[in-house]
């Protein structure tokens, strides 16, 4: 287990990137041109940054980016 002390401006700013990154990723998985490895690996991407993101972000932001079930066609 690690530890990483932050102030306030540091936060936000975590909670900005991995935001966007999140929202990057939710249009990939979107498209059908993408490969289904490509989106699987994509999936994997996505809940390692969710994990991450809970422990920056509150509560409310938090609901915003549960992951859904996605369906690899």
């Amino acid at each position: 287990m690690l530890g990483l002390l932050i102030n306030e401006k540091e936060q936000y700013e975590l909670q900005y990137v991995i935001k966007r990154e999140l929202e990057e990723l939710l249009l990939d998985l979107e498209d059908h041109r993408i490969d289904k490895m490509v989106k699987k690996a994509m999936e994997e991407r996505y809940k390692a940054l969710f994990q991450l993101y809970t422990r920056v972000a509150n509560e409310e932001e938090i609901k915003k980016y549960i992951p859904k079930k996605v369906q690899i066609e």
